[in-house]
């Protein structure tokens, strides 16, 4: 039995998103035609021996989201749960705060995944890694160049076994080319650190709040109070993707992973992809200019820079779109500059 956590986060992050999160959460903007977080729970649902799937975030369930989680669970037929957290808690105090909703029924594991990744979810293949050499944690990573590893936590392995022998978040100088995809698979026992962490937090909030009520205690960082804590300690293996993968930090960034999405459509889901019809949308091929100020290379983009997205170039750079440009049979953007740009004509 296994189950799968996704991390939606709150409306008080994802501020670089802004305006596109204004008139829809985040979590339920679409990528590729379908809200962003539907390619995670089509990944998780796709696991054999899925029995449930929750959300963890500190967002209202307000009626976007509630009617989401019920076409979710009819088309996928799983149950999928939202659990709102009563504070932000961080990556890691949310799985700590809900433990008993995440192990009920005794699952042998359970992925976490956050929501602003656009990855193919190799879940199937982490849970063959998982159960070959069973360990509390494991991490999916991916390379990226020098530069773009300051932007990501960052994972030293050792080659032979693939432990984590240490973890930085973000740091300010090169620590390695192995960075942290936000993808995870972790055994129950995975849950023992984060009390301890919550534990730890708690006597040092005592010290400074003689009630005992010191609310900063349920909030964990794992990839701080975690990785780097365990790491090198035989807990922590990584498994290496030359998958897709993206953050979605931006605007750009959604760009970015639709492209990504569209181009594995092809396979997975064709009917999802218009095609040459009558009065349909005008599929256009050939070099086009694109403008964004400002280099986005390395802040939601791990991919060569040969793959990069087109804004992560000299803006106004002529970047020549392929032939077989990928066109959705319906976009919805809801907002309205947005929309208006888009019109008539949709290159990615």
């Amino acid at each position: 039995m296994l189950k799968a956590v996704i991390l939606i986060g709150g409306p008080q992050k994802g501020t670089r998103f802004r305006p596109l999160s204004f008139e829809v959460p985040k979590p339920l903007f679409p990528v590729a035609g379908v809200p962003m977080i539907q390619h995670h729970i089509e990944a998780c649902a796709q696991v054999a021996g899925m029995q449930e799937i929750l959300l963890i975030g500190f967002y209202q369930p307000d009626e976007p989201l509630t009617r989401f989680l019920e076409a979710a669970q009819q088309e996928f037929n799983l149950p999928i749960r939202y659990l709102q957290e009563f504070a932000p808690l961080g990556t890691g105090g949310g799985l700590y705060h809900f433990r008993d909703q995440i192990l009920a029924g005794g699952p042998e594991a359970f992925f976490v995944l956050n929501a602003d990744v656009c990855s193919d979810f190799p879940l199937s293949t982490m849970l063959d890694v998982h159960r070959h050499q069973p360990h509390p944690f494991l991490l999916l990573g991916t390379t990226a160049n020098r530069t773009q590893s300051l932007n990501y936590g960052c994972i030293v392995e050792n080659p032979q076994t693939h432990e984590v022998l240490h973890y930085v978040e973000k740091p300010s100088t090169f620590v390695s080319d192995i960075i942290n995809c936000g993808i995870y698979l972790f055994s129950p026992e995975a849950l023992k650190p984060l009390r301890d962490v919550f534990q730890r937090n708690q006597q040092d909030g005592q010290l400074e709040d003689s009630s005992g009520l010191w609310p900063g205690a349920g909030t964990i960082r794992l990839e701080q109070d975690v990785f780097s804590a365990l790491a090198g300690q035989g807990q922590i293996y990584v498994h290496l993707t030359d998958g897709i993968w993206s953050q979605i930090k931006s605007a750009g960034s959604a760009l970015y992973a639709s492209r990504l999405y569209l181009s594995q459509y092809q396979l997975t889901h064709p009917e999802r992809l218009a095609k040459h019809t009558p009065g349909g949308p005008r599929i256009r091929a050939g070099p086009q200019r694109l403008h964004r100020g400002g280099g986005d290379h390395g802040r939601g983009c791990a991919a060569p820079r040969e793959h990069c997205p087109p804004w992560s170039h000299t803006a106004g750079c002529r970047v020549r779109i392929p032939a077989e440009v990928l066109i959705l049979n319906s976009i919805v953007l809801p907002h309205k500059e947005l929309s208006r740009s888009f019109t008539n004509q949709i290159i990615l």
